[in-house]
């Protein structure tokens, strides 16, 4: 190595500063990028379903919604982030729009060419300061371009923002109609009953349980359908034996005055008498 080489400090991660990637080889990024932890400390108790569900929710209907349109969009919850020279930190949800959406173990910063877009926290019971304060002023001074808390017990929303590009001091997202808009991933957040939702002009976005849920009514209406139409084509093809039935019957009575007749018109003759003359 042409300089001093790089160690990262097991009790307080960081990427290296900007300066010090720059000038190591591609081997010797290697060698950060496989020291830098990609297990997050637990300094706090887990905050149990109220904090989970609303997370796994918001990354399935997101994941879904992106896959479907097509639109590539990394999304992560609770992964190691590495901004160059920082300490490493893990939101709660991560969006970085139009980026290869493949699995990572860490985002770091230096070794993908930029940073997050979008941060979403799921305020429960933690440290309120971090959150609301803290990382208001924490995430601005990184440039990520939007930061979205969400209290479910307080039901309440509140969203940050950039107000241009190379600002370091967030403003607030003011709400239009309910409504937060996140302009990165063009969508609306809103509190639906207290949930958290995303929007899509007039159409909420499902999650997994969601998009079962309506395929299985979906599946069963389909069900339900195809077994109205085999009653049905039962009743038609019932209604045509019938049909078939009462033809035949009606072709046998004829048969049998066609056979009657015959016999009457033989005893006619029998008799000396012409059948026709009697018509």
């Amino acid at each position: 190595m042409g300089h001093e080489a790089f160690a990262v400090d097991a009790a307080d991660p960081r990427a290296p500063a900007q300066a010090v990637w720059d000038r190591m080889s591609v081997e010797e990024r290697r060698e950060v990028l496989a020291s830098l932890p990609t297990e997050i400390p637990r300094k706090t108790l887990p905050e149990g379903d109220a904090h989970r569900i609303p997370k796994a929710r918001a990354l399935e209907a997101l994941d879904e919604y992106f896959r479907r349109i097509g639109r590539r969009v990394y999304l992560g919850s609770e992964l190691p982030v590495y901004y160059p020279d920082e300490a490493m930190f893990a939101p709660d949800l991560i969006a970085v729009v139009d980026v290869d959406p493949r699995e990572r173990e860490a985002w770091v910063v230096s070794d993908e060419g930029r940073g997050l877009d979008v941060v979403i926290e799921v305020l429960v019971s933690g440290e309120r300061a971090k959150d609301l304060r803290r990382n208001v002023e924490r995430l601005a001074r990184l440039g990520i371009p939007e930061y979205f808390i969400y209290e479910p017990r307080k039901r309440r929303l509140s969203g940050h923002r950039l107000p241009a590009a190379g600002s370091k001091t967030y403003e607030p997202i003011v709400p239009q109609g309910g409504r937060w808009r996140s302009v990165l991933l063009d969508l609306d957040l809103v509190l639906d009953g207290g949930r958290l939702r995303f929007f899509h002009g007039s159409a909420p976005l499902l999650d997994a349980q969601e998009l079962v849920s309506r395929l299985s009514a979906m599946v069963d209406d389909a069900v339900r359908r195809a077994e109205d139409e085999a009653s049905r084509a039962d009743d038609e093809a019932k209604r045509a034996e019938d049909e078939a039935k009462r033809a035949d019957d009606e072709a046998k009575r004829a048969e049998d005055e066609a056979k009657r007749a015959d016999r009457l018109a033989a005893k006619l003759r029998q008799l000396g008498l012409d059948p026709d003359a009697l018509d």
